[in-house]
């Protein structure tokens, strides 16, 4: 018997994720030059202290991390100390503009309810879940939008682990990948294995070391508490 799968196009109420991809206008960031912390705290605050580290060295080779999820954060550092502030406030209102949907050209905005917008995304199941989907109270969309916030309570804890070992894994790779015990950290970090982590990074520099740490904290915290 051949089976048959169906995609639909089911209407997703933004609200419903909204939680998951937040924009925030201030980031949080920690910048080393080297293996050397230099500065930390919001954005602008730590480009000033990067800015006079590169006015005073050139050469100077500095990396900025965001501090939640460890992505390196760019930052032009040409010019003026006032010409990187403003790079970098008009480059946050830019990204919070662009995170607004857009409205149809030419369309006016009506009285009543405010229009919350409206995500389409195609959704492939077999006929047996549409057609369980289709019986529940409101129809498809409400019963996925409930079963998605089912998932997210049940499983809060195992995703907060995982992102804090994946970000701590990114500061890792970039501060530490040549550093002995990198592999084995790596493991002890993924396995929840906090003394053997800490035994291990004991040995690298002290701010790579105590920046691991505080990384690696959040995900062994995770890991007792999920």
């Amino acid at each position: 018997m051949t089976s048959h799968i169906f995609t639909r196009i089911i209407q997703l109420h933004p609200g419903t994720i909204r939680g998951l991809v937040t924009e925030s206008p201030t980031t949080c960031c920690t910048a080393f030059v080297g293996t050397k912390r230099i500065a930390s705290g919001d954005l602008l605050r730590v480009a000033l202290k990067a800015k006079a580290v590169m006015d005073r060295d050139k050469w100077a080779q500095i990396l900025i991390f965001d501090d939640v999820t460890s992505n390196l954060v760019e930052v032009d550092f040409r010019g003026s100390p006032e010409d990187v502030l403003r790079r970098i406030k008009d480059q946050g209102a830019g990204s919070m503009q662009s995170s607004a949907p857009p409205q149809p050209e030419g369309e006016t905005r009506r009285p009543g309810r405010p229009r919350l917008g409206v995500v389409a995304r195609e959704v492939t199941l077999m006929p047996r879940h549409w057609e369980w989907l289709a019986s529940q109270p409101g129809g498809a969309s409400v019963a996925l939008r409930k079963l998605v916030e089912q998932a997210r309570r049940a499983n809060q804890g195992r995703d907060r682990q995982r992102r804090a070992q994946e970000s701590a894994y990114r500061f890792l790779s970039a501060m530490a990948g040549d550093r002995p015990g990198f592999e084995e950290a790596t493991r002890a970090l993924f396995a929840s294995k906090q003394e053997q982590f800490d035994e291990i990074v004991e040995l690298w520099p002290i701010d790579v070391r105590n920046h691991a740490k505080k990384l690696a904290a959040v995900a062994f915290d995770g890991a007792f508490g999920s």
